[in-house]
C-alpha cells in the first residue's frame, strides 16, 4: 500500500444502508472513528444516542445541506461548513436533515487520557449483525 488513500462517499456507501458512509471500516482507521451520514429534507441524519458507555466526545461537521441538531434538548441550527463539539457524552444528540443532500461527518475518539479502540458497531451492521 502507498503512503495513502482516497475514496469519494459514494465508494464507501454501506450497499444496505445507503445513507451511511463507514468511513473507518472502509480505510480501516484504528485511531478513532469517523463515519458520514446522508440524507434529504426530513431524514435523520444521526439516529438518537449519546456516548454515555463510551464516554467519548464527538465532533459533527456540516459538509453540505443543513441540518437541525437537538443535543442535550437544545436545537441547534446547523447549516453546511458548521462544527459541532459534542463533549459531554451523556448529552443525547439526534439530527435530521432540513435540506436535500445533507451530509453529516461523525468523528469520535476516546475519553481523555485513554487509547481509541474501535468498538465494533460498524463491524457488526456491516457483517449483517447489526
Amino acid at each position: 500500500m502507498g503512503a495513502y488513500r482516497t475514496a469519494s462517499l459514494d465508494e464507501i456507501v454501506a450497499e444496505q444502508w445507503p445513507y451511511w458512509a463507514p468511513i473507518r471500516h472502509h480505510f480501516g482507521i484504528r485511531t478513532f472513528g469517523i463515519n458520514a451520514w446522508r440524507g434529504g429534507r426530513g431524514d435523520s441524519v444521526i439516529t438518537e444516542h449519546s456516548e454515555e458507555a463510551s464516554g467519548a466526545p464527538e465532533l459533527y461537521v456540516v459538509m453540505s445541506g443543513h441540518a437541525s441538531f437537538t443535543v442535550a434538548g437544545e436545537e441547534v441550527d446547523a447549516p453546511a461548513g458548521t462544527l459541532l463539539w459534542v463533549e459531554d457524552p451523556t448529552a443525547a444528540r439526534t439530527a435530521t436533515a432540513t435540506a436535500d443532500g445533507t451530509v453529516v461527518l461523525s468523528i469520535g475518539a476516546a475519553p481523555p487520557g485513554q487509547a481509541y479502540e474501535p468498538s465494533g458497531w460498524d463491524s457488526g451492521y456491516l457483517e449483517g449483525g447489526g
